[in-house]
């Protein structure tokens, strides 16, 4: 009886894993992609202000933090634009790598950028430990 209660316990919780599936890219490792040319769309949702004091070369400035609206989400369709059926990593990059990343990399998702091409910078901006890569402005 135990095995059986087991075993179901197991499946429920194996069911619910695709639900819960995100890539994140560990701080070393994006520092690696950024120094090696690696081809990727960085989609930065920090709020304007926050974009201004620290962002990274080359990042697509969305504001669409916390990406809970429809508002919100639709900021990042200009991204969409530049992502486009190719095969680049996206790298989804916002204040602390959580629940406004995971909304992004959703929205992203829905509209029909294959899972295995995203990624989500792993604590966001205030986890990056590498300060002297990120740039300021516009």
């Amino acid at each position: 009886m135990k095995f059986i209660v087991a075993l179901i316990v197991l499946l429920i919780l194996a069911a619910g894993i695709p639900a819960f599936a995100t890539n994140y890219v560990e701080p070393a490792d994006f520092k690696q992609w950024l120094g090696s040319g690696k081809k990727m769309v960085v989609v930065d949702i920090q709020p304007a202000a926050e974009f201004a004091q620290h962002h990274f070369k080359g990042a697509i400035e969305t504001n669409a933090f916390p990406g809970k609206t429809d508002g919100e989400k639709q900021r990042l369709d200009k991204a969409l634009q530049v992502i486009g059926a190719g095969t680049a990593a996206v790298v989804v990059v916002c204040p602390r790598g959580r629940g406004g990343a995971k909304n992004a990399y959703d929205y992203l998702k829905s509209k029909g950028v294959a899972e295995q091409r995203l990624f989500i910078l792993e604590d966001g901006v205030e986890g990056w430990p590498y300060k002297e890569l990120f740039v300021t402005g516009r």
